[in-house]
């Protein structure tokens, strides 16, 4: 572990281009490889308020944020060192803060989209210098998908964007049930229920022990679980999941 946060350290960068459309220097993660696979972790604490303008965000989340880091480098290095996986494929990531911040995962989504479009112009031919003739400049290599970010609005406007450049998309704790729409966001995928298969649980559970009486603590956001200090008959009604019995 020590030796992972210290490969972690020196593979963190600056990132220039970032700084041009923001007061705060973006930090990103780089890991080489053949194939290179994108992150979106919330390595930072969201804006505050009087900051949410010039994007800059608040404090480092030592738990949240850097063990998500170490665990996807902790990852591809696991992968990589077995030649049964992927024989003669060596995987590499990109990761950058989205500080649980839609504008600022955006900003940093664009950056992915950027290096793609200029490696596909480089494929084509059509990256040239000023005096035609052709450029022997190589940029980074394009990501094959992005993994995260964590929050599901912040992950529904994400999506919205990478879907157009045909980016796929998987969230690891995204669990909003807006997202389970195909038609609507046809590169996402997840690794966790969405809420309404962890409120059909949660039903089945009382159900399985014929409880009558159920407390529920929830918190404000996109869906609501209301089920406090109430009898509960079965069916069991709950608000916010569509009409889930």
């Amino acid at each position: 572990m020590v030796l992972l946060l210290i490969l972690s350290v020196l593979l963190l960068k600056e990132d220039v281009r970032g700084s041009a459309q923001s007061s705060e220097r973006r930090v990103v993660a780089h890991m080489p490889g053949d194939i290179i696979i994108g992150a979106l972790f919330s390595v930072h604490h969201q804006p505050t308020v009087d900051k949410v303008h010039e994007r800059k965000c608040g404090a480092v989340r030592e738990q949240y944020g850097i063990q998500r880091v170490e665990a996807m480098l902790h990852t591809l290095e696991r992968i990589n060192s077995d030649p049964t996986l992927l024989p003669n494929i060596t995987l590499g990531c990109e990761i950058r803060d989205s500080c649980w911040h839609s504008a600022v995962a955006l900003e940093q989504s664009i950056e992915f989209i950027r290096d793609s479009l200029i490696s596909s112009e480089e494929e084509e031919g059509l990256v040239r210098c000023v005096d035609g003739s052709s450029s022997s400049f190589r940029s980074k290599k394009p990501i094959v998908g992005v993994i995260g970010p964590g929050s599901s609005s912040v992950a529904i406007q994400v999506q919205n964007l990478l879907q157009l450049f045909n980016i796929p998309q998987i969230a690891y704790s995204a669990t909003s049930m807006d997202l389970s729409d195909k038609t609507l966001f046809k590169y996402f995928m997840r690794v966790v229920p969405s809420d309404a298969q962890q409120a059909r649980a949660m039903v089945d559970i009382v159900k399985r022990y014929n409880w009558t009486y159920v407390s529920a603590v929830h918190t404000e956001g996109e869906v609501s679980l209301i089920l406090s200090y109430a009898p509960v008959s079965v069916p069991v009604k709950l608000s916010g999941f569509g009409g889930l019995k």
